[in-house]
């Protein structure tokens, strides 16, 4: 039976070696007159599930252009420490939305040791560490409210996810859909290793677990979990995706009750990129103040 999380999967590896170019960095001044050859192996953790399903370039890290990044930052502005080009080129490669962990060896070969050797390099592991913000609902069962709770317990034993803290919990009338009971609504905001799709898919198997089934558009149902935003919006940790299937950030956040009320009572200063505009999560509240968002208890 396959594992029911994707999120215990260990992520596959795309490997590159020998990436070769001339830079000037070093210490002395005739390394940064004469320059000298640098190589690069990077070692790329990313989930190719999806990509070995589809035979689609948008669901991989095209390798060529993180080649190309790692060539051009050690062909760029000179560096004294070999060190902090070798954190560049880890910062750009885990900087691309799938990338999980990133591992960069930097080689200086022809380095002015003084004594005969065969190489020297540098060595430095990153791995993606960036805020995210849950959507979590429920209208089934004895009480959603609980099936909440322990939802929220759940996402904080994933592998991946850390740092989860649940927003108090409401109660929200239902909108569109079929006639229903109301909703328990709450926000989660925690920190992940994951890339977007694989945190999605972990989502869907914690939906799963609760018994969640997916038959009517806007139905009931025992428990929703909604990724709402991944990254920090207008910096280069910001996932922004238009994929029909996962949309970030999620595209009608900022328009919805359930979502800005148990999001700004869990975190004041929270912000969200609506179109081209990074917002306010509390400049939004009063457009939602009518959507019968009620505090529990």
């Amino acid at each position: 039976m396959p594992d029911a999380h994707p999120a215990t999967h260990r992520p596959d590896r795309i490997t590159l070696t020998g990436v070769t170019a001339y830079g000037h960095h070093g210490v002395l001044a005739r390394e940064k007159a004469d320059g000298q050859e640098f190589g690069v192996d990077i070692v790329l953790e990313v989930d190719l599930s999806r990509a070995a399903a589809s035979d689609d370039l948008a669901h991989t890290v095209n390798y060529a252009e993180v080649a190309a990044d790692a060539v051009a930052i050690l062909q760029g502005p000179s560096q004294d420490l070999i060190e902090t080009v070798v954190a560049q080129i880890a910062d750009a490669a885990l900087a691309r939305p799938l990338v999980e962990a990133v591992e960069v060896t930097l080689h200086k070969p022809h380095a002015p040791v003084g004594v005969p050797f065969g190489d020297v390099t540098v060595q430095v592991r990153r791995e993606r560490d960036v805020p995210v913000v849950i959507a979590l609902g429920a209208n089934l069962g004895t009480d959603p409210a609980d099936t909440l709770e322990r939802a929220a317990e759940r996402l904080g034993s994933l592998p991946g996810l850390r740092e989860v803290v649940l927003s108090p919990l409401f109660e929200t009338d239902p909108v569109g859909g079929p006639e229903q009971p109301a909703y328990a609504n709450a926000i989660v905001v925690a920190r992940t290793s994951l890339a977007p799709w694989r945190l999605l898919a972990a989502l869907h198997a914690v939906e799963a677990d609760f018994g969640r089934t997916r038959e009517i558009r806007w139905g009931a149902r025992t428990l929703d979990l909604d990724l709402i935003q991944v990254g920090v919006p207008g910096e280069a940790s910001e996932a922004v995706s238009d994929d029909t299937d996962l949309m970030l950030p999620h595209p009608r956040a900022h328009e919805r009750g359930f979502v800005l009320v148990p999001w700004h009572a869990v975190d004041a200063a929270a912000v969200l990129r609506v179109g081209q505009r990074v917002v306010p999560v509390a400049d939004l509240l009063d457009d939602v103040r009518d959507q019968g968002v009620r505090a529990r208890g």
